[in-house]
């Protein structure tokens, strides 16, 4: 099963690496403990805590994208993730334990594929509230260059709505 998996996330990633291997078990070891499968809607929510290749197998594996809004962005940049299954409520860590830094890249990819997901990843349950189901927001037209921006990202700055390109922050400075 994980070489079908595999090749599926290789051709949406366009390529192999260790970063998208340990996605593919990261998708593996949550179908595994949770019982979780391919997200058709909201139904299951990963927040992935790296912007890294591994990414890319849980969007190809269990259908969580920025798009469909059950992909959730937070920059810790750990190798981790947390998926969360709607109808269970159940919601569970997956930690990437130290990797391997004496193996090689293609040695450690080939590791990372074969290895018990319990060897990888530090899995336990979470307790956290449901993410909020994504919605459609309005678009404004920001006052300064024209171009229209999600409402919920846009800014008053001296009376106009602006967008946050064209927003001057406020700093102060010693």
């Amino acid at each position: 099963m994980i070489n079908e998996k595999w090749e599926k996330a290789k051709a949406f990633h366009r390529h192999e690496c260790p970063g998208l291997a340990i996605g593919v078990k990261a998708c593996e070891a949550a179908e595994e403990k949770m019982g979780i499968g391919l997200s058709v809607d909201e139904e299951l929510v990963c927040i992935t805590e790296n912007d890294a290749c591994g990414v890319d197998a849980v969007q190809a594996l269990l259908g969580c994208t920025l798009g469909k809004g059950n992909l959730i962005y937070r920059g810790t940049g750990k190798q981790a993730f947390t998926f969360i299954d709607r109808s269970s409520g159940k919601a569970m860590r997956f930690y990437l334990k130290s990797g391997n830094n004496a193996m090689e890249r293609k040695q450690y990819q080939e590791y990372v594929l074969n290895a018990p997901a319990d060897e990888l990843f530090d899995c336990k349950e979470v307790s956290m509230s449901q993410p909020e189901y994504a919605r459609i927001f309005t678009s404004e037209q920001c006052e300064l260059c024209g171009e229209s921006a999600s409402e919920q990202k846009i800014r008053i700055q001296q009376g106009k709505k602006v967008c946050m390109d064209c927003y001057g922050g406020y700093e102060r400075g010693w």
